[in-house]
């Protein structure tokens, strides 16, 4: 396919689609836009932009796809930017933001110009940021969502899948309204428990700073996500308020069940509490990419001994396996520790696990 793509905001995800698309399209030429200067010149760098326009709207003009990368509140001022700029008729726009209802609405006015909109939300992501984190293979096998509105022709819709065919990831088609619904269960809300939970453990830690040290297991694997920014979350929340806020209800109703239980040492109640959470997460498709970024996390048991971290590492540096964190769980003298390796793609675990139960006898294992 032959045309101009106008990227707006080039981070992690809309810099991996714009990879994406030039891989899949050679004739596309690809423009950036991002308030910050050292984004547009890193992404020059890399390759992820061809060109970078002097204005937005003089990009937003040339464009024949226009891919919004930014927070879903700066989403909502570009759409209104755009619809005071003379686009191309032909022009599809989207976004690649986690909420749709809103974005949808925000985009009416351009849609009543005549103008194409589907939203987009591709659900991978990575504990990284910024266009130096960008990838084309990001988003492959991964669940890409699409939230057109009833306007939308067919020829539209099958456009951008085409255009967006580079990303090797699974199209779904749902309204935004059911979007927000499942983003909320599967995404936001849990972003919402593993905040409470951290900052449980913060005001605790006011108290006894052994809390600190000993959340530095599982503890920290179970609440990563804590750590995204802050700012990126609180807009979501927000222009998620009504799906998050039934959900609280449904919680505090589950919990207050929960406590009565546990008051009334309820044995059965509370066995068959965690045994139905155990068989549906025991359920869950391992291999396939979901709303929440993946961790690729091998863990491996080591003995306590001089140079045991080298040895591995060194293992994965001969197969050119690389690894993006390690840490250890805990180690002692003459006790078996767990060494915890994070990968950029499944791919390199799998092939570190191989490496390691090929050249030692540790024990290896997902969490």
């Amino acid at each position: 396919m032959r045309g101009n793509i106008f990227v707006i905001g080039i981070g992690l995800i809309a810099g991996s689609v714009a990879l994406s698309i030039k891989q899949a399209h050679s004739s596309a030429v690809v423009i950036g836009y991002d308030i910050n200067e050292q984004n547009i010149q890193l992404s020059k760098a890399l390759g992820i932009i061809d060109k970078a326009c002097n204005s937005f709207e003089e990009g937003a003009k040339e464009a024949d796809l226009i891919i919004i990368g930014t927070p879903v509140k700066q989403t909502e001022e570009i759409l209104e930017q755009l619809t005071k700029i003379d686009l191309k008729p032909q022009v599809i726009v989207t976004d690649v933001g986690s909420t749709k209802k809103r974005i949808t609405e925000k985009a009416q006015p351009l849609i009543d110009q005549g103008y194409t909109f589907i939203g987009g939300h591709p659900m991978a992501g990575s504990h990284k940021s910024g266009p130096a984190a960008a990838k084309a293979h990001l988003f492959e096998n991964a669940f890409y969502l699409l939230t057109p509105s009833n306007h939308v022709e067919d020829r539209k819709l099958a456009e951008l899948k085409a255009w967006l065919s580079g990303t090797k990831a699974r199209f779904l088609v749902v309204d935004p309204d059911k979007h927000d619904e499942l983003t909320g269960v599967v995404s936001h809300f849990p972003h919402l428990i593993a905040a409470s939970l951290v900052n449980q453990a913060r005001t605790r830690n006011l108290e006894d700073d052994l809390v600190m040290r000993l959340a530095a297991g599982g503890f920290r694997d179970i609440t990563r996500i804590a750590s995204s920014s802050p700012e990126m979350w609180r807009d979501i929340f927000i222009h998620n308020k009504d799906v998050l806020i039934s959900l609280l209800d449904k919680w505090v109703d589950e919990m207050d069940d929960l406590k009565t239980q546990l008051l009334t040492e309820n044995e059965i109640g509370l066995f068959r509490y965690f045994q139905q959470a155990k068989d549906f997460r025991d359920g869950l498709p391992v291999q396939e990419k979901g709303a929440l970024p993946s961790f690729y996390d091998l863990f491996i048991d080591v003995p306590d001994y001089p140079g045991v971290i080298s040895e591995i590492t060194g293992l994965l540096a001969k197969e050119s396996i690389s690894i993006t964190n390690i840490r250890i769980l805990e180690t002692r003298e003459e006790i078996y520790g767990v060494l915890v390796i994070s990968f950029q793609t499944e791919e390199d675990r799998i092939s570190a696990e191989k490496c390691i139960q090929s050249n030692t006898t540790y024990e290896t294992y997902l969490s």
